[in-house]
């Protein structure tokens, strides 16, 4: 009689291993025998292969292991071979629900500025053919496939996509172009996707300038000042954390007077000394 060991997503002590993060799941043991049964949980697909071949792609169920060739039953595989099969071979899960992955970087506007970029993207394995698409065109190291890993490939068509649009846009313009630009990554990233069997739900962008001083004078320029307001407007807010009393001139663009005097200050402390002559 064979032995019937469980293959499965779960740890002894009952715990899934494919969390959120993990697209795709190499089971590590070497005990899938002849007669062992495979479980697929509802939001997993399972790939068996022996000797790098496929033989099938399962989807939710427990399903028996069945060789080509009945030669060994699992007892005697179990007495001989220590619980190893001749044929080797692997069980390979692969996630089907919904998970989101986050690429971050950076872009130039058209004044050659530098922007940074936050880039939410959702996907899933739809169908056991693209499972397939999975096994067989992206490589894994280890046991895992994980999201990270699939930022990897997708990044650099992210920075394209999203160049292609900053770089003949205005910085000020970069947000009225923001569905533009998510059009264009969404299209060159399904596009991409797909060759390895991954289904693009849904992309949120957000592009924002990577200097904090441009932010600042960007949201004053929102409020209606021209560029010279918006540098006088940002002084005058850290001349007031200072504590500094001329901060209001300074938004206003007038002389500080003290009853109408101008107060004048000595220049001598604020430069250095000149060098002495050796």
């Amino acid at each position: 009689m064979a032995i019937r060991n469980v293959i499965s997503t779960l740890t002894s002590q009952g715990e899934e291993l494919m969390g959120p993060a993990i697209l795709l799941y190499h089971y590590p043991g070497n005990d899938i025998l002849n007669g062992s049964l495979l479980t697929v949980e509802s939001n997993h697909f399972c790939v068996l292969k022996s000797r790098g071949a496929i033989l099938n792609v399962y989807e939710t169920g427990q399903y028996p292991v069945e060789t080509p060739q009945r030669v060994l039953t699992g007892a005697i595989q179990q007495a001989f071979y220590g619980g190893q099969s001749p044929w080797q071979y692997e069980a390979i899960y692969v996630n089907r629900a919904k998970l989101v992955i986050r690429a971050e970087g950076r872009a130039l506007s058209r004044e050659m500025a530098q922007l940074q970029y936050q880039v939410d993207y959702y996907i899933h394995v739809d169908s056991t053919e693209d499972a397939l698409k999975l096994v067989q065109h992206m490589p894994y190291e280890g046991h895992f496939i994980k999201t990270d890993e699939v930022n990897t490939y997708a990044a650099p068509v992210l920075e394209q996509a999203i160049n292609q649009v900053c770089q003949v846009t205005p910085l000020e313009q970069i947000n009225e172009r923001i569905h533009d630009i998510t059009d264009l990554v969404n299209g060159h990233l399904q596009e991409f996707l797909s060759i390895y069997g991954i289904t693009l739900n849904n992309v949120k962008v957000l592009v924002s300038p990577a200097d904090e001083l441009m932010k600042k004078l960007i949201s004053l320029r929102a409020f209606g000042l021209n560029e010279e307001q918006a540098v006088r407007y940002y002084v005058a807010m850290i001349m007031a954390e200072r504590g500094l009393i001329t901060a209001p001139n300074m938004a206003a663009g007038i002389g500080f007077t003290v009853q109408g005097v101008v107060p004048t200050l000595s220049q001598d402390g604020l430069f250095a000394p000149p060098a002495k002559q050796v």
